[in-house]
C-alpha cells in the first residue's frame, strides 16, 4: 500500500465562510466534487507552496472538526491494517463508493480521525 496524498480536511457546517476565510489566506479552490453519499460536497484548496487541504460541508455533523484525509493505492489493504490496529468505521460498516472513488471515515482508539480515500483510475 502506498499513501498518495496525505493532508487535513475541514469537516463544517459552513463551508462557505471557511472557504472564503481561506480564500483570504492565499488559498485558491482547485476542484470541487458534490452529491458524495447524496447530500456531501468537498472543496479541494490549495495554495501558492502547494498546500492541500479539504473543505467538507458536512451539516449532518454536531461541531466543526479536523480529520486527516489520507488516499492511498490499494483501499482494501489500508482500511484492513487501521482496522486491526484499532479503528472503527465510523459510520458502521458504509464505505462510500462513486464512480472516481472509494472512502470511509475510519476513527482511531484514542479518538483521532482518518478520511480513508482511493481514487478510482
Amino acid at each position: 500500500m502506498k499513501i498518495t496524498t496525505f493532508d487535513p480536511a475541514v469537516f463544517t457546517k459552513d463551508a462557505e465562510g471557511t472557504i472564503k476565510l481561506f480564500e483570504e489566506l492565499g488559498f485558491e479552490k482547485q476542484h470541487q466534487k458534490e452529491g458524495i453519499n447524496g447530500d456531501i460536497t468537498v472543496v479541494r484548496m490549495k495554495d501558492a507552496n502547494g498546500f492541500h487541504f479539504d473543505v467538507v460541508d458536512a451539516g449532518r455533523t454536531a461541531q466543526d472538526f479536523i480529520s486527516i484525509r489520507m488516499n492511498v493505492d490499494n483501499f482494501d489493504e489500508a482500511y484492513k491494517k487501521l482496522l486491526e490496529r484499532g479503528f472503527k468505521n465510523a459510520p458502521g460498516e458504509q464505505v462510500i463508493g462513486t464512480k472516481t472513488s472509494k472512502a470511509v471515515m475510519l476513527v482511531s482508539p484514542s479518538g483521532y480521525t482518518i478520511n480513508l480515500i482511493q481514487h478510482i483510475k
